[in-house]
């Protein structure tokens, strides 16, 4: 790097991050701006209708789903029966980073489903390897980008030659790993730059990461809920009025839901099986025999495919696997649900919140994923 991009990036004023979220300062820092007092929640309908009328799904909220009794029983059962074998993806995807970068490296998860998981990172590496990784939680929007800010001030605080490595929960059919790469791009031009792309997930159905645990589409816990497994911060936002040239992207902090967060708890009960992970030598490799590191976009291929299928006119409207799925259940307007098949035990909460909200579930012949969401056109765009 020569002294013009130095420069460049220290001369950029970027004000020190607040107070963010219930995880603890010691398992991540969120880059985010506070915006908790603004009014921001649209009812489901009403969002639906505004995103598929072209207003940018950033520029509001969805009403926080909160989840009947029997549905967080669920969570809670699929949590204690998953907790092993996400700590061995995560493991798997720890090793890979390591293995690839050093420890001289900064994780950088996405805002909100990548951030548990970057703390289970960090927390895997502080176990095994006796380091403290720095680790924030920024946000990525798509069509609109990553927050460079967020960058920006990590630079200003690690410097260049720290390696930052981006984390996320899962792909569904990679979006936002284009987003990322996109973005990645754009810094390199405007300050030369040159930031890895890579997007470490513990899932990759979508075959769009080259730094995964499994493609394999599974139930991972988190995604069953919103903000009280996310620190109880909401979605991103992006919006002219509330978000100055020199300010983080936005966020609420839902402080009135701190009775029903479960985040610290989520990621201590997968964390306590770290010390018998470790001790699994094969760790380093054993990422199924079948799977390689190899990006092949399939699962955006197979979307193309049930686009062509139901004469889908915004792809948009197509979210699949398992993670993806539940958003569309949670925050969306779904239209219908497609399974591989109806007796997949990864698929409950899917069945429980389908049969809540009334939506017809079919099986779909030949489904890489677990399960695809396909939200209701209304007849204009789409998020």
């Amino acid at each position: 790097m020569n002294i013009t991009t130095l420069e460049l990036i220290r001369q950029r004023e970027i004000p020190s991050p607040e107070q963010m979220g219930s995880y603890a300062a010691s398992d991540v820092v969120f880059l985010l701006k506070d915006i908790s007092h603004v009014d921001l929640e649209k009812g489901t309908g009403e969002r639906e209708q505004a995103i598929q009328s072209g207003v940018h799904y950033s520029e509001m909220l969805p009403v926080e789903y909160q989840p009947t009794a029997e549905y967080i029983e669920l969570f809670h059962q699929t949590l204690e029966q998953s907790a092993a074998r996400i700590a061995r993806h995560t493991a798997i995807v720890a090793e890979k980073i390591v293995e690839r970068r050093g420890l001289n490296l900064v994780l950088v998860s996405l805002a909100r489903a990548g951030t548990p998981v970057g703390i289970l990172i960090k927390r895997y590496i502080e176990l095994k390897y006796k380091v403290t990784i720095p680790h924030y939680s920024i946000s990525i929007i798509r069509g609109k980008g990553m927050d460079e800010n967020a960058i920006l001030y990590i630079l200003q605080q690690h410097g260049l030659e720290t390696a930052i490595q981006f984390v996320d929960g899962w792909t569904g059919k990679g979006a936002i790993r284009k987003v990322l790469k996109e973005s990645c791009d754009q810094m390199e031009r405007t300050y030369g730059v040159s930031l890895d792309d890579d997007l470490a997930v513990l899932a990759d159905p979508g075959q769009c990461s080259g730094t995964f645990g499994t493609r394999e589409d599974y139930l991972i816990p988190s995604a069953c809920l919103n903000s009280t497994v996310s620190g109880l911060v909401s979605r991103t936002v992006l919006r002219d009025d509330l978000i100055g040239p020199a300010d983080f992207h936005g966020a609420k902090w839902y402080r009135e839901w701190s009775s029903a967060d479960v985040s610290t708890e989520y990621v201590d009960t997968i964390a306590q099986h770290f010390p018998q992970m470790m001790d699994q030598v094969e760790i380093r490799s054993d990422d199924n025999a079948t799977d390689t590191s190899e990006i092949t976009w399939k699962g955006w291929q197979d979307i193309e495919a049930i686009q062509q299928s139901f004469g889908i006119a915004n792809i948009n409207l197509i979210k699949p696997g398992i993670g993806e799925t539940t958003r569309v259940l949670l925050r969306r307007v779904p239209w219908k649900i497609l399974v591989d098949r109806l007796d997949n035990p990864d698929l409950q909460h899917i069945m429980m919140l389908a049969r809540d909200r009334n939506v017809p579930v079919e099986v779909y012949p030949g489904l890489t994923y677990s399960c695809c969401g396909i939200i209701q056109s209304l007849g204009g765009g789409g998020e």
